[in-house]
């Protein structure tokens, strides 16, 4: 959904500060069987609550979090990473700011160090409370360090107006949510562990039915409109405490680093129900979010930036395929583009996309637009329309994004993606590619695929008219 004008989500939660230290390990250490990092970079970025509102801020709502910050390096370093976009309303904590440091090399963290304590925390600051009362919707990001347990907090929680959507991500180690929430989303393993005696599964099941009856015994328990336990890769189950659960399945991503999944989903479901979902709608655009989110690197994305300097929100799956692509070349990735028409989708067609994938980390399809298929292929052309071609092609693992282009060639898309790659599908044995000379102009490389025998569209719409004058 589009952020509503004048939408104000209000964070409420742990804050954390998240440090990555990234290197290139090409060695091990001559004294211990470790790896060595080279050429080391230290990344700041939000974690825990402040993770979510700046997730948030980046899709373009007013955002204001309300989270315990000390006086120290750690608490610092956060408000730099969250300034300008997040307002931000410090309750007094006596501790220092928690830290998380990630070691990590190609996408992998080798070594996390933990520093920072929860603390006491002080009182409910008028500026919260207000926030609190002008909020569109609220969620609630419990790390288990406190202010969700805070007896102010709750009591301006409950407070508020049923008609304002409140979702509370629990913590295994927090507090239990208050009465009357719109959204509760644990995952499993917390949902599970919430149960009091008594209330788990009688014999095994399958995930789902504990999942299921774990949601419906927690939403009587909590008092909540509904529960959404995620289950990861599988998406999430829904239930309103009665009646046949709702299953939302997540599509087939690669999935290297999932660290701030849970944020990115509970940030897009609160998001929408502050505009208007209902609780189904907005879990289906919560899982489609987080799943978008690990597919693009999870938290490290959050570091990779456009050729314009800007940040590259391949965490948005609605940003333009040559902007994520710039995201991919940042981040030290190889950018895979192949083309075509792609009308009635065909076995050739998925082979083909699956060798072209094979090149790369990431591969984006330059679609013919409808007028330009029928430039190409003449009237009755194309059977299915882009928009439909481009939905079945991103419904394919393979695929990570479409472009769309309405030029007889698709030199000028080429230009805007600059991939490494361009893998042309077709008997070109021995040819230059018409592309090749775009491809030079960056330093890119033409490959040919071959089709897979006896698959063509052309021969599927004769086949099919053939049939259809026999009958």
């Amino acid at each position: 959904m589009t952020p509503v004008r004048d939408e104000h989500v209000v964070v409420l939660g742990d804050a954390l500060l998240d440090v990555d230290l990234v290197g290139r390990a090409g060695r091990l250490c001559p004294d211990a069987p470790v790896p060595v990092l080279d050429d080391v970079v230290e990344h700041d970025r939000p974690g825990g609550a402040a993770l979510a509102a700046h997730l948030l801020a980046r899709d373009g709502h007013r955002v204001t979090l309300v989270a315990a910050l000390g006086d120290d390096t750690g608490s610092a370093r956060l408000r730099a990473a969250l300034h300008p976009s997040v307002r931000v309303v410090a309750l007094r904590h006596d501790g220092p700011t928690p830290v998380k440091t990630r070691v990590r090399s190609a996408g992998q963290s080798l070594l996390r160090i933990d520093t920072g304590t929860s603390g006491p925390i002080g009182d409910l600051r008028p500026e919260a409370a207000e926030a609190l009362r002008e909020a569109s919707c609220v969620l609630v990001a419990d790390y288990g360090h406190g202010i969700a347990a805070h007896a102010a907090v709750r009591a301006a929680l409950s407070a508020l107006p049923r008609s304002v959507p409140v979702v509370w991500d629990p913590h295994q180690r927090g507090a239990v949510p208050v009465p009357g929430l719109r959204l509760v989303t644990p995952n499993l393993d917390e949902a599970l562990k919430a149960l009091s005696p008594g209330d788990g599964p009688e014999r095994p099941s399958s995930e789902l039915g504990r999942a299921g009856r774990a949601a419906a015994s927690l939403a009587h328990a909590w008092g909540a409109g509904a529960v959404a336990v995620t289950l990861g890769h599988r998406g999430a189950l829904v239930s309103h405490g009665s009646g046949t659960p709702v299953v939302v399945p997540a599509p087939l991503v690669d999935c290297v680093d999932p660290c701030g999944a849970g944020d990115r989903f509970a940030a897009t479901v609160t998001a929408s129900l502050g505009q208007g979902a209902l609780v189904t709608e907005a879990v289906q655009q919560a899982v489609g979010a987080a799943s978008a989110y690990v597919a693009a690197g999870g938290a490290s994305g959050l570091h990779v930036t456009a050729a314009d300097g800007t940040p590259v929100g391949a965490l948005d799956p609605s940003l333009p395929a040559d902007v994520l692509a710039a995201g991919v070349r940042a981040s030290g990735g190889t950018v895979v583009a192949t083309g075509g028409c792609f009308d009635l989708l065909h076995a050739g067609h998925v082979e083909s996309l699956r060798a072209a994938r094979s090149m790369g980390d990431w591969l984006v399809v330059c679609l013919n637009s409808d007028r330009s298929v029928r430039e190409i292929k003449g009237a009755g052309r194309p059977i299915v329309p882009e928009a439909d071609r481009t939905a079945v092609l991103l419904a394919l693992e393979c695929v990570d994004a479409v472009l769309v282009f309405d030029e007889e060639t698709p030199a000028a898309a080429l230009r805007r993606l600059r991939p490494h790659v361009w893998a042309k599908g077709g008997d070109y044995s021995g040819v230059d590619l018409p592309e090749s000379a775009v491809l030079a102009e960056w330093g890119g490389d033409a490959v040919v695929l071959p089709y897979l025998q006896g698959r063509s569209t052309t021969g599927l719409v004769s086949s099919a008219t053939a049939l259809d004058a026999a009958r």
